[in-house]
């Protein structure tokens, strides 16, 4: 690990770069896209009525909603990336940069969140849900797409848009969309 160029946090350093095997970027996207057909296909399969089918469909609105605020976030702080100059204080370089916060990880902290809200006080082991967009902030720091801070933010706000999710009574999504889509196929055969 390279220890120059400290952030004001004091915890930005660049690591070295380690994009091989389970931090290969392939996994990484095979984990955004996994991730996203799971919560789509759990929502459609088992529709809103049921327990398990109505936190897909919260995880579905905590993921949209944050990916559009980390989006706008992204462009909004241009920050530069590690492998952008190795400057944990570069913010607001334009559309070059797009680095705070992660939007990979608040995806996964977006995903994971709704279901340990809704299911880890009865059961304890939802917890390790958060080793997913924990895996995914190492990788992404691991292959120099992110400052730690980077990670640290999308987790939180993924996180926080995923509690929100799961304490809405009817999801956004469900809202939207005619009662026919939201019933599930499992329940139609």
């Amino acid at each position: 690990m390279l220890w120059s160029g400290m952030a004001a946090a004091g915890i930005d350093h660049e690591v070295s770069r380690d994009d091989r095997g389970i931090w290969a970027r392939g996994n990484q996207t095979k984990l955004q896209y996994g991730a996203i057909a799971a919560e789509i296909g759990g929502a459609l399969w088992l529709g809103n009525d049921d327990p398990l089918g109505h936190t897909f469909w919260q995880a579905i609105d905590s993921s949209v909603v944050s990916s559009i605020v980390a989006e706008v976030a992204k462009r909004g702080f241009s920050r530069a990336r590690p492998h952008q100059g190795n400057d944990p204080h570069a913010w607001f370089k334009g559309s070059c940069c797009e680095g705070f916060p992660s939007g990979e990880v608040t995806l996964q902290a977006s995903i994971v969140t709704p279901f340990v809200v809704d299911y880890a006080r009865e059961h304890p082991w939802v917890w390790a849900l958060e080793l997913v967009p924990l895996y995914d902030s190492i990788a992404r720091v691991k292959s120099q797409a992110h400052w730690q801070t980077d990670v640290i933010a999308g987790w939180a706000l993924g996180s926080a848009i995923g509690y929100w999710s799961a304490r809405r009574d009817v999801p956004l999504s469900v809202e939207l969309l005619p009662h026919g889509i939201t019933v599930g196929f499992s329940k139609r055969f």
